[in-house]
């Protein structure tokens, strides 16, 4: 990516440290300890592009460009002393061959390089292939969610501090069932990062 570009790029500056958007969209609904989004998503601009080229165009660097930007934040910031491990949010099988590999996987592997922890790719798994939610409203969103995402090996995160992360959050719905699935194994807590949130 130009300099130019990357400069436009509409940072939100949330972190792991202060209140934000973010963790009130889960206030009420889900135990999490703190949520975050790297970038602002909006109908028209560069964020909406960079995410279609990563989802639909075969670009996964993209994925691992602004895992690699963002982790060398957070790091700085102090997340590598909070989270053990990073876990990205599962494509069904049959939309993972589709479109050749899930979007999140290199954020995700590339946030827990620079977080220095293991990225634990195959920690949950998503039971079923649903349509595109895009243009579902919040109430359809959280029905179609729920029980679509179970985890593989309770032991994989028991006791251990994950850090869930995905694209775009819009109303979160995908994350709290992620969410939810990862918290049945004991001793687990959630934090959930984004590489974008709609304001």
């Amino acid at each position: 990516m130009c300099t130019l570009c990357r400069n436009q790029l509409p940072l939100t500056e949330y972190d792991f440290r202060e209140e934000n958007a973010v963790d009130r969209i889960f206030y009420g609904r889900i135990p999490v300890e703190k949520s975050a989004s790297f970038l602002f998503y909006t109908e028209k601009g560069i964020v909406k592009n960079l995410i279609h080229y990563l989802k639909y165009r075969n670009q996964p660097q993209l994925g691992s460009f602004l895992g690699h930007w963002w982790g060398e934040l957070l790091a700085e910031n102090g997340l590598k002393d909070t989270i053990d491990c990073v876990v990205p949010v599962p494509l069904h099988p049959a939309k993972q061959r589709r479109r050749g590999y899930n979007q999140v996987v290199p954020f995700a592997l590339s946030l827990a390089e620079k977080l220095e922890v293991p990225c634990l790719e195959t920690a949950l798994v998503k039971t079923a292939n649903s349509k595109t939610q895009t243009r579902k409203d919040r109430w359809f969103r959280w029905q179609s969610s729920k029980e679509l995402y179970q985890l593989q090996d309770p032991s994989l995160v028991a006791f251990k501090r994950v850090l869930l992360v995905d694209d775009v959050i819009t109303t979160g719905a995908t994350l709290e069932a992620c969410a939810r699935a990862l918290l049945q194994a004991e001793g687990t807590s959630v934090y959930i990062g984004t590489m974008a949130v709609v304001p």
